[in-house]
């Protein structure tokens, strides 16, 4: 799963490139692009894809005690999904106008006409995104978690193919501009069509492995008395935590866009899209890897009441995430500006403020993922009350403290969002811990934390190492993209050989049950 992910990512990377190299990253075409595309991801975690994370699996692990193994009540959940997945689906393509403004502020009715062209493209990706998750989460019940994590792989793929082609057609932004007023339908449908036409190659790609295994879908009607209900309770409030998240997310999405200067090249939207594409990349990593698979073992011990084993993978999972978290920390706080010149090679002081929102992001790495493998267990419990109340508090502190970074320079608008925001991860991950504490008799923390005491040091003794050797030759790192690959690419190797050395010599037990893994599968 992390071979899948961590290919998908790196190919994330390359699409970001082209797409900074075909639209540029502070211009006003760019924020409307992002904001066009960004909608139907934000819309269907919304709507759906909290919702389908937190029930689909719990139900279907259930569901496999029947005497048909879950078959047809299955079937009954993904006909009912589809259904509102479509009609989402379609509603929000004929609400594009609406959306754009929700998630603008301050655009001209230029740039307001071209992001709800590209949105008209884009939206359909919801039904898709869901689709994809539906499909996804049945593998994952059935331990068949690969192609869910590679399917992504193909999304990247086409999309990096659309972009090519762009370029070729029509030009880089910098070789050939692409102001406002030089968009033609041919040029919208090129940029937002391929975009969609990934997704919908993500979704669809699924149903050869869902075959492979031996599941056959059959449409099935009739959602009364099947046990739907507890479904439907789960659903309900994972669909409130959603709902107050976006809200949150809209209050971002607003600030950083009014923070949008072209002129000056103030970082905006599309540089907090950058920032968050390089933080999410170690969660999605591990994190997102691991808590899929645990979540399989979590809602089936869970079912059978097996609290110690519940404390025993959560609290592995915990350690274990921390553990390439703290590393992932030292490094882009270290490589922050060369790492931004790779992904968005559109100057020096643009790499320097999308480097500020990259560190301001990542110290809230450790709390996000803890706080996000934390969810699980609770709703391998069916229970996702207790997230909601926990988001709820996290979301107003953090609405109201990125409403306050209006007042700041715009300069540096963006970067006080991202510190906001680990602000905001921190006191959900402490929340979540102590009401997880309650439920369970205790989490293992003495265990969690003395582990975290020893990443801290090590990551302390690389991102030392990582200094030293950058102080020597600073303004090589952001010469170029190129440079700026070579500086990030040896010294977080410098960095990565300090770190393992550090917890090889602290005796941190993640670290060799990883060696013991992997001497394993060389042996054999």
């Amino acid at each position: 799963m992390t071979a899948g992910t961590l290919t998908s990512r790196i190919l994330g990377l390359v699409k970001a490139f082209l797409l900074a190299l075909a639209l540029s990253v502070t211009a006003a075409q760019a924020d409307a692009f992002d904001v066009a595309n960004k909608v139907p991801n934000t819309l269907y975690m919304l709507l759906a894809g909290g919702v389908v994370n937190a029930v689909l699996v719990p139900q279907l692990v259930r569901a496999t005690k029947r005497k048909d193994g879950g078959q047809d009540y299955t079937n009954r959940l993904l006909t009912l999904s589809f259904m509102i997945l479509g009609a989402v689906g379609v509603i929000a393509t004929l609400a594009a106008p609406l959306l754009v403004w929700l998630y603008s502020s301050g655009w001209g009715p230029d740039q307001m006409a071209l992001a709800t062209a590209f949105a008209y493209w884009c939206l359909p990706q919801v039904f898709f995104y869901g689709l994809y998750t539906l499909l996804g989460q049945v593998l994952n019940s059935r331990s068949s978690f690969g192609p869910y994590m590679w399917a992504p792989v193909l999304n990247n793929v086409v999309a990096i193919v659309g972009l090519l082609i762009f370029i070729l057609v029509f030009g880089s932004d910098s070789a050939s501009p692409h102001h406002l007023g030089t968009w033609t339908p041919d040029k919208v449908a090129l940029m937002g069509g391929s975009a969609t036409l990934g997704v919908v190659a993500q979704a669809l790609i699924l149903i050869w492995p869902l075959k492979r295994i031996g599941f056959k879908y059959r449409p099935t009607f009739g959602f009364r008395g099947v046990g739907l209900g507890t479904a439907g309770k789960v659903a309900f409030w994972t669909f409130s935590a959603m709902l107050v998240g976006q809200l949150g997310f809209l209050v971002i999405s607003r600030v950083a866009a009014g923070a949008s200067d072209p002129g000056a090249g103030n970082a905006s939207n599309a540089a907090y899209s950058y920032g968050y594409l390089v933080f999410m990349l170690p969660h999605s990593l591990i994190a997102v890897s691991l808590a899929t698979a645990l979540f399989t073992s979590l809602a089936r011990n869970a079912a059978n009441n097996d609290t110690e084993a519940v404390v025993g993978d959560f609290s592995m999972g915990v350690r274990m995430v921390g553990f390439v978290n703290s590393f992932a920390v030292a490094a882009l706080i270290v490589l922050a500006a060369p790492v931004a010149m790779v992904i968005a090679p559109n100057g020096r002081e643009q790499a320097m403020a999308v480097g500020l929102v990259i560190i301001t992001m990542v110290f809230g790495l450790i709390p996000f993922s803890a706080n996000y493998l934390a969810q699980r267990v609770f709703y391998a419990y069916e229970d996702a009350k207790t997230p909601f109340l926990i988001q709820l508090p996290q979301v107003i502190f953090q609405s109201l403290a990125v409403l306050s970074a209006s007042i700041f320079p715009k300069s540096v608008t963006v970067a006080i969002i991202g510190l906001t925001m680990s602000l905001g991860y921190l006191f959900a991950m402490i929340l979540s811990f102590v009401l997880l504490s309650k439920r369970l008799g205790g989490i293992d923390l003495r265990t969690i934390l003395g582990a975290h005491v020893k990443f801290f040091v090590a990551a302390l003794l690389a991102g030392l190492a990582g200094y030293g050797l950058l102080f020597f030759f600073p303004d090589f790192a952001l010469s170029g993209q190129w440079q700026a690959f070579v500086v990030t690419a040896g010294v977080g190797t410098l960095m990565l050989i300090v770190f393992l050395g550090a917890c090889y010599l602290l005796k941190v037990r993640e670290l060799h049950s990883i060696i013991g893994v992997v001497a394993g599968k060389l042996r054999r």
